[in-house]
């Protein structure tokens, strides 16, 4: 589990777990630190946004950055759990056309509304995520690659706000203000769920992956019995945790996996190229 640490720049957190099956270990209090974290971060950045920022071009094709902001407004009610279907493919949600609804019940919402939308919606959002952790409370929504615990919802939820904050920021040739923890979180679920989704397909991996910089670390990924994780966070060599999960997100160049067997690479890069293809 990781622990929050009182020195985290010497004192690296213990192995994080993600399974498709069977429990995960990923530390759903730290992890709503480390997102909160992330929000306070971005939403100062949001505050100083001028009209131009606000209609900027983004990472996202078709979205400036106010349909971003807007559609993770739409997010923070996703990640409260309440429709347990409401990332189910089986329910009709397709991750390439689904979203892109969402903000259009918002599209004529001024940017200060918005913004004053996501600081509100995001602290009712913690608030009631805290609560259940305290209650102890434990339900399964449905994620695009099957049923799992609504702690892992969250973890996807945090995974999308991480990218859609870089989507932003990047274009506009503004630092992605981050920490270790929170880049350490975004790329283990982005290799988990890149698994998960090429299993959906038939695709298998079995893979150690040495990540490099801030969240990198040793992550150890099987798929080929359902999927599963380990994570060990480690100053090693290789490329940046942080590019490597744009690239499995197809937000970068495919490149930086290319120490990878080229089987595994294509595999992991299922997801990539699901999101980029036409619909």
């Amino acid at each position: 589990m990781i622990h929050p640490s009182p020195m985290p720049e010497k004192i690296l957190p213990g192995p994080l777990l993600l399974r498709t099956e069977g429990a995960c270990d990923l530390g759903p209090q730290h992890l709503l630190d480390v997102w909160a974290r992330q929000r306070r971060r971005f939403a100062a950045v949001l505050r100083g946004f001028d009209p131009d920022d606000w209609a900027a071009p983004t990472r996202c094709a078709d979205w400036c950055a106010h349909d971003v902001v807007r559609h993770l407004c739409d997010c923070n009610a996703i990640a409260a759990g309440g429709d347990d279907r409401a990332l189910d493919l089986a329910a009709g949600f397709d991750p390439r056309i689904t979203p892109r609804g969402w903000p259009a019940v918002s599209v004529s919402e001024s940017p200060g509304a918005t913004v004053s939308r996501f600081l509100a919606t995001t602290d009712e959002l913690f608030a009631l995520l805290h609560d259940r952790l305290a209650r102890g409370v434990r339900f399964d929504v449905c994620l695009p690659y099957g049923p799992m615990d609504w702690t892992i919802l969250v973890l996807h939820a945090f995974w999308d706000s991480w990218l859609h904050e870089r989507d932003i920021l990047l274009p506009r040739g503004r630092d992605h203000r981050t920490d270790g923890d929170a880049t350490g979180y975004a790329a283990a679920y982005g290799l988990f769920i890149a698994a998960a989704v090429a299993a959906m397909f038939g695709g298998q991996v079995k893979e150690r992956l040495m990540l490099a910089g801030d969240g990198g670390g040793v992550f150890d990924l099987d798929s080929r019995d359902g999927v599963t994780l380990t994570v060990t966070r480690a100053n090693t060599p290789g490329p940046p945790a942080a590019e490597v999960t744009d690239a499995l997100a197809g937000r970068a160049p495919a490149a930086v996996l290319s120490a990878l067997p080229a089987g595994s690479r294509a595999t992991l890069l299922r997801m990539a190229d699901f999101f980029n293809t036409p619909v």
